[in-house]
């Protein structure tokens, strides 16, 4: 899948916090039960903070008491790409990255409900909200 991204790192660093930043270009992770979408109500849709691509909707989010946000769906198939990470020795995990600009998300993991069985642990500091204004 190929990747691409419209903005510079200098445009990056300009739009994005810090925290941002580091998350989504550096790989990094926001501490547990930290993050401004863990608890989120009412309907609408979560993208991503660097490109503003649609990666995820509230029907598609639970609780899953990890400390992040948890989504057992993307909105669709196309929206998230995975690549190896194994930066934890003994312990290979699957990294979620925006497919229309290769920002880190965050996780995939083979423990999530049905009907999909996945659980996307995704960084709140990747993401944006927009509530549904007709809900």
């Amino acid at each position: 899948m190929t990747m691409t991204n419209a903005l510079t790192d200098a445009e990056l660093k300009a739009k994005l916090t810090p925290e941002q930043y580091h998350v989504t270009q550096e790989k990094g992770t926001e501490a547990p039960f930290s993050g401004e979408y863990l608890k989120v109500d009412g309907a609408g849709t979560f993208a991503c903070v660097c490109c503003n691509a649609p990666l995820f909707t509230t029907t598609g989010k639970y609780e899953s008491g990890c400390g992040w946000p948890s989504f057992w769906q993307a909105i669709d198939d196309k929206a998230i790409a995975t690549a190896p990470d194994p930066s934890i020795p003994g312990r290979p995990r699957t990294e979620i990255l925006c497919s229309q600009c290769g920002a880190h998300l965050g996780h995939v993991f083979d423990d999530g409900p049905q009907p999909t069985g996945q659980r996307y642990c995704v960084n709140s500091l990747s993401l944006t909200f927009d509530a549904d204004a007709d809900k």
